[in-house]
């Protein structure tokens, strides 16, 4: 009887040390959200310092992309893009989803 509460207990515990680490993977994932633009309901954003704000005004990103407040993504290489609603683009100049957008609907 003892081992058996011995192997649920270290069961248990092991079961919330991997729920953390997912945890802690998805805070860092969202970290790195802090600068970006976004498609958002059909209107570009800004996050800046964990703030969103409507977008205004051309943004260019560290490798050359520039970001328009319409939504047109102009690429260094001359490529050409309209962002989708949910679309973002990092500072490196990375389309990606938004990943705390996908957090948000999860919970």
């Amino acid at each position: 009887m003892k081992k058996i509460l011995v192997y649920v207990f270290a069961t248990v515990l092991s079961c919330s040390a991997m729920a953390q680490d997912k945890m802690a993977k998805m805070d860092s994932k969202h970290m790195k959200m802090d600068k970006c633009v976004m498609m958002d309901g059909g209107k570009m954003m800004c996050m800046k310092d964990g703030k969103t704000m409507p977008m205004t005004s051309t943004m260019t990103m560290n490798n050359g992309t520039k970001v328009m407040a319409d939504g047109t993504v102009k690429m260094k290489n001359g490529k050409t893009m309209m962002l989708k609603d949910g679309q973002s683009v990092m500072m490196s100049g990375k389309v990606d989803k938004m990943p705390m957008k996908e957090h948000m609907e999860k919970m």
